[in-house]
């Protein structure tokens, strides 16, 4: 299902049918240093990730993460879309693409695609974002997003300080 489409992109529901890129990106050192270490390690724990995150996310709060296409071919670069985290006060944005993909606006164009949808549609009053503290290129576009640094929090489990971001839709 297409959630939303730019210009170049399209933003649509993850299925288990992706879960060779899935397991691609969440496996990035990129991904791995900024995001986090998911665990997933094959095929098989793809599609489970896939089946109790994003999926389950759509069924039961109308919202997750979406795979990123580029339009004229079809080829997936990334995933954005919205988080409800138990720690967080409101649905987080979150975004990563293949590095190869990186530099050329397509994150920014994903996440205004996503930001929209949250006013618009699920008529979300605010949302926030995490990042790392040294992740330079997430907090530039969290920026240009609107976003407005708010505090350095701890990550549950984590024991990790990162930046706390939110915006007023």
């Amino acid at each position: 299902m297409i959630i939303a489409q730019t210009n170049r992109l399209k933003l649509r529901h993850i299925d288990t049918n992706d879960a060779p890129f899935i397991l691609g990106l969440l496996n990035d050192p990129a991904f791995l240093q900024y995001v986090g270490d998911k665990e997933v390690r094959d095929l098989g724990s793809a599609k489970t990730y896939i089946l109790e995150g994003p999926v389950a996310s759509y069924k039961t709060l109308g919202y997750g993460l979406y795979l990123i296409e580029l339009n004229k071919s079809g080829k997936s670069i990334g995933i954005c879309g919205l988080l409800k985290r138990d720690f967080l006060d409101h649905a987080e944005i979150g975004f990563a693409l293949m590095p190869e993909y990186c530099g050329y606006g397509y994150a920014f164009e994903s996440a205004q695609a996503t930001v929209e949808l949250a006013r618009d549609k699920l008529r979300l009053a605010q949302i926030v974002a995490i990042t790392a503290r040294d992740n330079a290129r997430s907090i530039k576009l969290l920026k240009k997003l609107g976003m407005s640094f708010d505090k350095h929090i701890e990550l549950p489990a984590a024991n990790k300080k990162v930046n706390l971001y939110r915006v007023n839709l």
